[in-house]
C-alpha cells in the first residue's frame, strides 16, 4: 500500500475527507506538519518527516503551510522543495505555494499574463502608502488592505473615508492595498471557481453577509453558471501561476466584467461540496493518483 503525507497542523473536514478519498483508492495517508520535518543533510535520507523515517513518502499533498517567521517560512518551503527534487510527488509543489501566498507575486502574474485583477499598489514607505490611498478615496474609490500573506479574510480591512487612514498598518511593513470591486447587482457577492489539471471541476457564488465574502465569515453558497468565459478566465489565472488544482474567486463588476480577485493554493471546499454535490476530495486524489504517482491505478 502506497503512504502519503498530508501536510497540515489542522486537519479538521478537509483531512477527513482526504483519508477517505486516499483510502479509497488503496492508498494510506497521514497527517505531517513542516513544523516537526527535518533538514539532515549528513544522513543517507536528507528530510527527516515524522511516520516516515525509513523512506520518504510516496506522495505529498499540501493542505496547509504554517504561518511565522521569514525564516520559518522558507524553512518550510525548503522541505517542500527538496521533496520535489528527491523525486516525491508534491501536490501543490512549493513554487505554486509561494506563488500564491504571497498576494503582491500573485498580482504581479495574474496582470504580466493579461488577466483582468484589481489595481493594486505594493510597496514599504508607509507616507508613499498614505498618498495612494488619499488619492484612490479622492477619485471616489474605496481600498483593500490586506497582509501580504493570510486567508480567509483575516486581517483585512476596507478603507472607505480619510479617517480610516488613520489605523492603516503594514504587514511587518509592507502596504498591499488594492482597489475595491463593486459587485453587479445586490448585497455582496463573487464566485469561487474550483480548477484540477486545467478543469473546471465546480463553481459557486457566495454571499456575504458584509462585503467579506468568505464562507468561514458566514457567507451563503449556491451554485453558479460555469459559462465559458468564467471557465476560460478561472484556468488561464491557475496556469498564470501554474497550479495543479487552485480555487479561484473571481467577481463580475457592475461593468459586467469579471475580475480575478484571488488564487488560492490550498483552497477549502466544504462550501461548495456542499453547493454542488461534488466529490471534490476524490477528484483531487484522482488527479494526484492518475498524473502524479504513474504506478498506482485508482479504483472506483
Amino acid at each position: 500500500m502506497r503512504r502519503i503525507a498530508i501536510i497540515t497542523d489542522d486537519p479538521g473536514w478537509h483531512g477527513k475527507q482526504l483519508c477517505r478519498a486516499f483510502a479509497a483508492r488503496s492508498c494510506a495517508a497521514e497527517y505531517v506538519s513542516l513544523t516537526d520535518c527535518k533538514i539532515q543533510v549528513a544522513d543517507d535520507l536528507p528530510i527527516l518527516i515524522p511516520g516516515f523515517e525509513q523512506t520518504l513518502p510516496d506522495a505529498v499533498f499540501v493542505r496547509g503551510v504554517p504561518g511565522g517567521s521569514l525564516e520559518e517560512v522558507v524553512f518550510y518551503l525548503d522541505i517542500l522543495h527538496a521533496l520535489k527534487i528527491l523525486g516525491v510527488p508534491v501536490y501543490n509543489d512549493g513554487h505554486a505555494i509561494e506563488r500564491s501566498v504571497d498576494k503582491a507575486m500573485t498580482s504581479f502574474l495574474l496582470q504580466h499574463a493579461g488577466i483582468s485583477t484589481p489595481k493594486t499598489w505594493v510597496l514599504r514607505d508607509r507616507e508613499l502608502a498614505l498618498a495612494v490611498a488619499e488619492r484612490e478615496l479622492a477619485a471616489g474609490h474605496y481600498l483593500i488592505s490586506k497582509p501580504l500573506f493570510g486567508s480567509q479574510g483575516e486581517g483585512i480591512r476596507r478603507i472607505e473615508k480619510s479617517t480610516d487612514l488613520l489605523w492603516l498598518t503594514g504587514s511587518h511593513g509592507i502596504y498591499y492595498l488594492q482597489r475595491f470591486v463593486e459587485c453587479e447587482g445586490e448585497g455582496y457577492s463573487d464566485m469561487r471557481i474550483f480548477v484540477i489539471n486545467g478543469k473546471v471541476v465546480a463553481g459557486m457564488r457566495r454571499r456575504g453577509i458584509s462585503w467579506l465574502n468568505n464562507v468561514a465569515r458566514g457567507a451563503s453558497c449556491e451554485p453558479v453558471e460555469l459559462t465559458a468565459e468564467l471557465t476560460e478566465l478561472a484556468i488561464r489565472a491557475v496556469a498564470a501561476l501554474s497550479m495543479d488544482y487552485a480555487g479561484v474567486d473571481i467577481i463580475r463588476d457592475r461593468d459586467g466584467r469579471l475580475t480575478v480577485i484571488e488564487v488560492n493554493s490550498v483552497p477549502a471546499w466544504k462550501g461548495l461540496q456542499g453547493a454542488c454535490g461534488v466529490d471534490i476530495a476524490g477528484l483531487l486524489v484522482d488527479d494526484l493518483v492518475q498524473r502524479h504517482m504513474y504506478s498506482i491505478k485508482a479504483v472506483a
